[in-house]
């Protein structure tokens, strides 16, 4: 009979003990979701200051090309800048906003247009600021 007992015992889990390994996994989820989270959302601030970066870049470089700003940045698309506008990582659209001003980046440059380009996002950075700003 005890030889019997043992071995009944030993063929699964008991529910104290199954109870015990979901609290510890319960533990392990709730620590780890918002560091995820965290890290995604860093991975997309990246990702937006790349774009920016590359956008104004381009914006510069068009300018000084063609002796004129662009009006829009499917000026840059038509253009062979770029091949597509990319996506705000924050809206996930290509709804960037641009800045016109009359400011001319050259002497030779004639016409003013787009000199700058941000965000349309109206949500606030981890550091703090708005994406809009950057």
């Amino acid at each position: 009979m005890a030889k019997r007992l043992r071995t009944r015992r030993s063929a699964g889990f008991t529910l104290l003990e199954m109870m015990i390994v979901m609290i510890v996994m319960g533990i392990l989820i709730s620590i780890a979701v918002p560091i995820y989270k965290t890290s995604l959302l860093k991975s997309r601030e990246a990702v937006l200051r790349q774009d920016l970066f590359t956008l104004r870049s381009l914006l510069s470089q068009y300018t000084l090309d063609k002796q004129k700003a662009p009006q829009s940045l499917d000026d840059l698309v038509q253009a062979g800048y770029l091949k597509i506008i990319p996506k705000d990582p924050m809206t996930n659209e290509a709804n960037w906003e641009v800045v016109q001003e009359e400011v001319l980046l050259s002497l030779e440059q004639q016409d003013p247009g787009i000199n700058d380009v941000h965000s349309a996002s109206s949500a606030t950075a981890t550091d703090g600021t708005a994406y809009s700003t950057w």
